[in-house]
Formats: C-alpha cells, structure tokens, sequence
C-alpha cells in the first residue's frame, strides 16, 4: 500500500466543500491509491465524477462499494444507471432483490420500465399500477404508464390515463407531460384537441420548440411521438423528474446527480441539461455550466434557452462584456424572441449602459404579448434605466405601466414612491404607495426605509422615527438607511444621535456626493445644510430658531 497522502485528502476535502468538482475528483482519485476501499474516498470520487458528467468514470467506482458491502444510495443508483445504458434490465431485478435500493419511486418506476426492456408490457403495467397504488406517487405512476404506452404506440390507452378514463383522474401537466399529450392526442387524429393542450398550458408566448410543434398541429400534421421513446428514456425523464422535486430543498451537490443522470441516459433531455448547468452556475462553477450549456446544439429549439443561460454564467463570472456577446448575437439569430432583448436590457443595465439597456427593453416590450405575465417587469426594469438617464417623465410612465399590469406590486410601489418622494413631488400619493408596499413587505428594510423617510419628508418626524429604526435594525450596514435615520434624529432633537448614525453611514462607504454631503452635516448640522441647498432648516421640531 502507498503512503498516504494527506496533502491530497485535504486538498479533497477542501474542494468538496467548495463544490469545486473537478479537484475533488482528482484529489479523492489520488487519496484512493493509499486506501483503495476507504468508503468515504470512494463515496466522494464517484459523486464528484457524476457531478463532472462523468458517469462512466463513476460507475466502477460505485461496483468497488458495492463488492465491498458499503450502503451507498448513490453507488446503486450509479450501477442501475449502467444497467439502463447498456440494457442488462436484469441487473435493475437483481440489485433490487439483493436490497441496493435507491428510493422508492426510484425503485418502482426503474423496475417497470426494466420489465418493458425486456419486453414484458404485461409486468411493466403491473408495476407501474404498483407504483399508482403507493401513496404519494400515483401521479409519478400513471405519467409513466401513459408514456410507456405511447412508447408501444398504444395511443389510445396513453390517452385513458391522461383524460382519467382509465383511472378516474384527470393528470396535471408539466411541461414534457403536456407536449407528451399533444403528441399522443395528434397520433389519434385530435389536433384540434391537441392545440388547446398546448394553448391552455403554454399560452400565447411559445418558445422555438413548443412553437414548432404548435405549428404542425395546426397544419394538420400527425406528429410523431418522440417525448419518451425507449425505457431509458423513461428512466432519465423519471431521474429529471426527481431532480426538479428535491431542488431547492436538497442540497445542489446533491440534485445536479439526477440531472446529470438524466441527461446520460438520454443526452437529447434538454430540460436536465439546462438544470445541471443551472445547478452549477448556482454552485459557482461557471466553467461547468459554460460547458454544459454550450454542449446544447444550435440546432437545437433550446438552443436560445441554453445560450440565455450562458449568458448568465459568464455574467455571474464576472465577464459582462462576454455575456452582452452572446445575447447580442442571440438577439440576431433570435429577433422575435422577447426574452432575448430583456435579458440583454438586464446585463446591459448591470453593465451600466443604460441607453443601450433602454433599447433592448423596448424591443422586447414591442414583442412580448399584452397578456405576458412578464411584461409589467420589463416597463419596471426600463423605468429604472429611464430614471438612471434623468429621463423622469418617461420612467414614471413605466412605473404606472407596470403598476396597470400588477397592481400593488410592492416593489414597483416602493421604487415609485420613494423616487416621487426624493423629487418632492406627490408625496400624499408617495406615501399612500409606500404604506401599502410596507404592509405587503413588512420585513423588508428598503421598504420600511422608504416609509420613514416619505414622513420625514412630510414634517412627520416623530412618526418616521420609529419605521426608520426599524430599517436600520432589518438593514443595519445600509449607508442611506443609517443617514436616514441620523436626520430624523437631528429633527427630533436627538442630535449626539444623530451624529452617531451619520458616523456610521460614513462607514459604510457612501457613494462620493452622498459621503461629502453626510461630512458636511457632521461639522455643521443639519439645518445649514439644508439652508445652503436652499431648502427650509428643521427649526419646529427641534424648537430652535
């Protein structure tokens, strides 16, 4: 046996923690020659190669733990993935029988389409009604009957299960499950029926791909059932499936597994490759992400959703002016997109070229439909660059063209308010805007901000002084909130007060004019200020002539 290698045990950990997948790999790969059977070792080898997508790496990996007796459920859902790849069905029977289990719905659905692997339809639909009849994965077993079904060209008995003739229950959609019974519903001659499927679930604003196949069905085409053709297929929507249930709730290291695993046994499964970037990006591992997303086709109908999604990597990488490339190219190969401009607006924003930004928001205004459940968002983002250009009356305008669109939105309201409030204009309106933002978002401390400082602005300095304390408690390190809370301090007559929450909005590094402006109070107080910039001193409230 070699010496062991602490260096590299520690350099694994390290990277394991940090989700850094490719050092953990190498490092736990280079622990395992001094303790080749070490269970933690090899635990965190194989996750770190599925995670990479490097599933074939794992999968000896995952036998060495089986052959040595270690619980893993990870390992046995590395070998069952190997088993589905190479269609040695018997192996899924046979690891369950020696109780290498996965997880329950894992279990039932990978053995019924193992039975249809080996070309028993008979024992496949036994164990997807197995499935059915398990408290809370019924629905899980019925979509996976009706595919199996469709899979054999049993259109008609796919169609029973979604239609609930079959069971008494009518199936809710996801988004394969709804192209699914398009495709099955076109099949049987329905196209008509086919087409409210996808307009009830998908609405006006389609994406290439649903757009594509809306497309057809209007012309009368028979589409093809392609949604899940073969039993790996099935396998790999069933481990996507599994991955968008846990996400959010389990850890990403864990979830980006069933993404990745997914997407090896069916690399045409867009919707896990787009997870497992969007996992890795979350994670921090812009170089995985750019990967995968870029391994999707420019062929592909989401090939414009994977590059939105590279766009985002290369932006959270700190590489905006890379981002803005590819959506500006995107938005030549896509022009009738909406999502494309706005998501260009955003970067263009956050890069500070707020003109250009301006622009994109337009055209994807332009484009996007009045019933679009986005668009009040999009009239928000361009009021805000509208406001950054000194141009008012048109970033008011948007602000009201969101409101329209969502009303008491309390975001829009607080952006809204506080701006008429720092033009002194409308303040009764402001502060109507304000109060009803403050009671949607009670625990937000911009917010409560905006609140204190529309009283503050109204001569209501005692009343303020309470809402501003309280954004200083939810936003304690908030420069302007703590300067906020300093001038309703100074009117009250709280002035060693004041001058301590002018200290420490000081230390919190204001921007230049707001910091000039904050040095000026602390020397002279704030009523001369507010004399020199031509405004009335706070003299009643202080008692102070």
């Amino acid at each position: 046996m070699a010496d062991p290698n602490s260096g590299s045990y520690l350099a694994a950990r390290h990277a394991s923690n940090a989700n850094d997948f490719a050092a953990s790999a190498r490092f736990f790969t280079k622990s395992l020659i001094a303790d080749p059977t070490d269970p933690y070792l090899l635990e965190n080898a194989m996750t770190a190669f599925i995670a990479l997508g490097q599933v074939d790496r794992a999968i000896p990996v995952a036998q060495v733990m089986v052959d040595n007796g270690y619980q893993s459920q990870i390992a046995h859902l590395t070998l069952s993935l190997q088993a589905a790849k190479t269609g040695q069905w018997d192996q899924i029977f046979a690891a369950l029988e020696q109780g290498r289990s996965v997880a329950p719905l894992v279990d039932g659905i990978a053995q019924a389409w193992a039975h249809l692997g080996e070309g028993d339809m008979t024992k496949a639909l036994a164990s997807f009604d197995q499935v059915i009849e398990t408290p809370n994965m019924t629905v899980y077993g019925m979509t996976h009957k009706a595919y199996a079904l469709a899979s054999v060209g049993d259109f008609e008995g796919a169609e029973a299960i979604f239609n609930g003739a079959a069971t008494g229950n009518v199936l809710r959609y996801s988004t394969r499950s709804a192209t699914a019974r398009a495709q099955i519903l076109s099949q049987l001659g329905r196209n008509e029926d086919a087409l409210a499927i996808i307009d009830g679930v998908f609405g006006k604003q389609l994406d290439p791909r649903v757009a594509e196949l809306r497309a057809e069905l209007a012309a009368g085409t028979a589409v093809a059932f392609d949604a899940v053709r073969t039993p790996a297929e099935g396998m790999a929507e069933m481990f996507q499936v599994i991955a968008g249930i846990v996400q959010g709730d389990a850890p990403d290291a864990y979830t980006v597994l069933y993404a990745r695993a997914a997407a090896y046994l069916d690399p045409d499964n867009t919707p896990a490759i787009l997870m497992a970037a969007q996992l890795l990006d979350d994670m921090g591992q812009y170089d995985l992400a750019n990967d995968a997303y870029a391994s999707i086709s420019r062929t592909n109908p989401a090939f414009h959703a994977a590059e939105l999604g590279r766009a985002d990597v290369l932006s959270d990488a700190g590489r905006e002016d890379a981002a803005i490339e590819v959506l500006e190219a995107l938005a030549r190969s896509h022009p009738d997109l909406p999502q494309v401009h706005a998501t260009k607006g955003d970067t263009l924003r956050q890069a500070e070229r707020y003109d250009e930004a301006t622009a994109a928001y337009t055209r994807a205004l332009d484009l996007y439909d009045d019933a679009s459940p986005v668009k009040w968002f999009v009239h928000y983002t361009r009021g805000i660059t509208n406001h950054l250009l000194d141009n008012w009356a048109a970033a008011e305008s948007d602000f009201r063209a969101a409101l329209a669109l969502n009303p008491d939105h309390p975001q829009v309201l607080n952006y809204l308010g506080y701006s008429l409030v720092e033009r002194g204009e409308k303040l009764d309106e402001a502060l109507t805007m304000i109060e009803t933002a403050a009671a949607a978002r009670p625990d937000n401390g911009a917010i409560i901000d905006s609140l204190g400082w529309v009283l503050f602005q109204l001569g209501r300095y005692d009343e303020a002084v309470g809402y501003l304390e309280t954004a200083a408690e939810l936003l304690p390190v908030d420069p302007v909130i703590n300067d906020h809370l300093g001038d309703v301090y100074w009117a009250v007559g709280r002035e060693v007060e004041a001058h301590f929450q002018w200290h420490r909005a000081l230390s919190f590094d204001p921007d230049a004019e707001d910091a000039g402006r904050i040095r000026d109070k602390i020397s002279r107080g704030l009523d001369l200020v507010l004399r020199d910039e031509g405004l009335d001193p706070i003299r009643v409230a202080r008692g102070n002539d």
